[in-house]
């Protein structure tokens, strides 16, 4: 499933978030860059946890011997990550399930909407 592009993204001071090719992909594409403060980690909370997550279950697992072979490997972790793991925060429902639900509640909106009266 696609989804587009983020209108931001939000990361630690880390080289490869702060150097130039970060900023000549985000610039054209209309993607706002936010660090967070140095030494704050917890302004970002939500992915360090998942980025814990996926280095203890995926990279700290499995030696790549190949950028193909990492791209079959994380795959396979993301596509379970996203369609097999329910989210207590999700209320029970993957985050794949999650998505779908709000972009059905999206569609409903825009089709009872009555901004053509306006």
């Amino acid at each position: 499933m696609s989804r587009g592009l983020p209108k931001a993204i939000r990361t630690d001071n880390g080289k490869e978030f702060c150097g130039r090719a970060m900023l000549t992909w985000a610039h054209p594409r209309g993607v706002q860059l936010f660090l967070i403060e140095p030494g704050k980690p917890n302004q970002n909370a939500y992915i360090e946890s998942f980025n814990g997550r996926f280095r203890d279950e995926r990279l700290n697992e499995h030696w790549f011997t190949s950028p193909p072979h990492a791209q079959v490997g994380v795959g396979a972790w993301r596509r379970e990550y996203n369609e097999e793991r329910p989210k207590k925060g999700l209320g029970g429902l993957t985050p794949s399930a999650y998505a779908k639900q709000l972009i059905a509640k999206a569609v409903k909106l825009i089709q009872d909407s009555k901004a053509s009266c306006y």
